[in-house]
């Protein structure tokens, strides 16, 4: 955290493509981000660890900032 106490970003992520035949590494990021299924929605807080896995598995995922 800051000094300043600066409001953290968070990004909105679901999942719109199946995790079928994806690459581990794929899998793990996803998982990661705290999604397990379809459809799914959850925020994260926009961490440059988050946003490399997110980047990693962009083609899976629609973004949207929260």
């Amino acid at each position: 955290m800051t000094a300043k106490n600066e409001a953290v970003k968070e990004v909105r992520l679901t999942l719109v493509r199946s995790l079928f035949g994806r690459l581990e590494n794929h899998r793990a990021c996803v998982r990661g981000l705290g999604l397990t299924r379809m459809h799914q929605t959850v925020q994260v807080k926009a961490t440059p660890e988050n946003m490399g896995m997110v980047n990693k598995v962009a083609f899976m995922l629609k973004v949207e900032e929260a």
